[in-house]
């Protein structure tokens, strides 16, 4: 069963699917920093009032699925 966020006059369900990868996809992500990448993204997704629905982390790059409020936009600068 999906779930809507709702306010008065809308209802939205906005996914975006962000890729973080490191410079020249190193592959330093399972090495000491795997344990703070978690809070650090989930924080960031907090402050923007968005949720971290899912995430994968991958030795060169990370997955995450984000629940963001339609009056933020994805924006690649």
């Amino acid at each position: 069963m999906q779930t809507y966020e709702s306010l008065k006059r809308t209802t939205w369900e906005c996914k975006y699917h962000v890729v973080f990868i490191p410079k020249c996809r190193r592959k330093v992500l399972y090495q000491g920093i795997r344990q703070e990448l978690e809070t650090v993204f989930r924080g960031m997704a907090e402050q923007w009032e968005c949720k971290a629905e899912e995430g994968h982390l991958m030795p060169d790059h990370v997955h995450i699925l984000l629940g963001v409020p339609p009056k933020y936009s994805v924006c690649p600068t």
